[in-house]
């Protein structure tokens, strides 16, 4: 256990040393700001909007952005190693395998989860500051749940990505395949869920598999966790249209998500238990 702490607190110092994550906390911010303030420019307004509206943009923004990140800081966990030629070294210290790989997850996790903090963390202080809607408990309630969701997804990623590169040996190869897990997450799992409800005409899917489909990718079970306590008028009524059929609780809908981010690290760590090196 103290080695892969050890491993962990390395991984961690590491991400800050080399300013990737500076950089993906300075880009969270940067956006989240943006889209709070000029969200509402298609309607001809500029400046911070409604708190619902405002979250549900920023909702959007952490779909497509958090996995992207996940993704790429651990596409090269393993590859990166056994490329180049440091993995035999470090597996020749008193620590097992399963304690390393645990530590650089447990590392790259924690790195991404302060990163989200501090870069989302920034346009919350923002909306604090100028939107009398978000000093309430229930805000305060809600952009705690946009938090601890987002950190919770970037977990998921980030163990996505360490099993693509515990399953191969070269980085260009890890990385091809991290961008079409997350093209496939981001883009096409929605697209055949759509396509499913034209088929079918909508109402029998919708009432009866398409609220459960949608537990079947870590971005929609995010969704879920923050657009479906928004209510309408948030710029999120189709997707609550869709998943009106469904009452999805807060507890079950965390329990799926954390189950997104224990099985592909659990399957990491089988696969690279066994790898041959």
């Amino acid at each position: 256990m103290r080695s892969a702490l050890l491993i962990a607190a390395k991984e961690f110092r590491d991400d800050f040393r080399n300013r990737w994550i500076v950089a993906v906390a300075a880009l969270f911010a940067a956006l989240s700001l943006g889209i709070a303030y000029f969200g509402g420019a298609v309607a001809g307004k500029v400046g911070f909007t409604s708190f619902p509206a405002t979250l549900a943009s920023l909702t959007t923004l952490g779909a497509f952005l958090i996995p992207l990140i996940g993704l790429l800081i651990a596409y090269d966990m393993v590859a990166g190693e056994v490329e180049g030629a440091t993995l035999l070294l470090m597996l020749s210290y008193p620590l097992s395998r399963m304690q390393w790989l645990a530590g650089k997850l447990a590392g790259h996790c924690g790195a991404t989860t302060v990163a989200t903090l501090a870069g989302f963390g920034l346009a919350v202080v923002a909306m604090q500051a100028v939107e009398p809607q978000a000093r309430t408990l229930a805000a305060w309630l809600a952009l705690g749940n946009f938090v601890a969701s987002a950190a919770l997804l970037g977990a998921c990623f980030i163990a996505f990505g360490c099993l693509i590169s515990v399953l191969t040996d070269n980085k260009s190869r890890a990385a091809g395949i991290a961008l079409l897990v997350w093209i496939a997450s981001v883009v096409l799992f929605d697209l055949c869920l759509l396509a499913l409800l034209v088929v079918t005409g909508g109402d029998r899917v919708e009432q009866q598999l398409f609220p459960y489909l949608l537990l079947g990718n870590p971005i929609d079970v995010f969704r879920l966790i923050n657009l479906s306590r928004l209510g309408n008028g948030a710029g999120n009524d189709l997707f609550l249209g869709m998943t009106a059929a469904h009452a999805y609780g807060l507890a079950e809908l965390y329990g799926v998500l954390l189950g997104w981010v224990a099985a592909p690290a659990a399957a990491a760590l089988l696969v690279f238990k066994r790898k041959e090196i």
